[in-house]
């Protein structure tokens, strides 16, 4: 029992740190591309209590843990981008979008990097960075599925011809119900189809983080 607890707080410690460089990230970006909204807002920020959502970052992972759900990811408040104040615009979105799924990498190669560092010491912390791999990973694969309002849609938004990108937009109304349906699907028809699609990705780039930080 006291293991089990031991492992949630680290989890939850590492979504937390994850998901707040995660859209600390994407304000860092903006800025460097004319955009100071989430600075004006107080967003720009690697405080935890600027970005943490109570459903996406405690609820939403504590039900995904208790259900043994094959993958562990939250969210947290989206920070704010005004897209018209980039420049040049179409290059500043697609930066700013990935942002955030990059730091996410580059956060799960630093924390494999200090586990390869000390790696048979059994401390709370090397149990932080174990799931930290793991859960950046995730959340990074996760948020590179190209479906508005995520990452990935951003950048396929900003890849696409004018006229394909209008029409793409405006799926966006419709990108959170088509999220909790690929979340929730499971319970109904017994087949994960989101761990199936994510999960050849985060293998691939779990190979790599690990491969990279000299763990083998």
């Amino acid at each position: 029992m006291t293991e089990h607890i031991i492992m949630a707080l680290a989890s939850l410690i590492a979504l937390i740190l994850a998901v707040t460089t995660h859209e600390a990230a994407h304000g860092f970006m903006a800025k460097m591309f004319g955009d100071r909204t989430a600075e004006m807002m107080g967003r720009m920020t690697f405080n935890p209590l600027s970005h943490v959502d109570l459903v996406g970052t405690i609820l939403l992972p504590g039900i995904l843990y208790l259900t043994n759900a094959p993958f562990l990811f939250g969210y947290a408040k989206p920070v704010p981008v005004n897209f018209s104040n980039l420049r040049p615009r179409r290059l500043g979105e697609i930066l700013v979008a990935f942002a955030g799924p990059g730091v996410n990498f580059l956060l799960a190669f630093v924390a494999a990097l200090l586990l390869h560092i000390n790696p048979t010491q059994e401390t709370f912390g090397n149990d932080v960075l174990v799931r930290s791999i793991m859960i950046n990973i995730v959340l990074g694969v996760f948020n590179l599925l190209p479906i508005l309002p995520l990452d990935g849609g951003r950048i396929l938004n900003g890849l696409l011809p004018r006229q394909l990108s209008e029409q793409y937009s405006r799926s966006e109304a419709y990108g959170m119900f088509i999220l909790f349906g690929l979340l929730f699907l499971p319970s109904l028809i017994g087949f994960n189809l989101l761990a199936t699609i994510m999960k050849p990705a985060v293998n691939l780039v779990v190979q790599g983080v690990l491969g990279a930080a000299g763990i083998h």
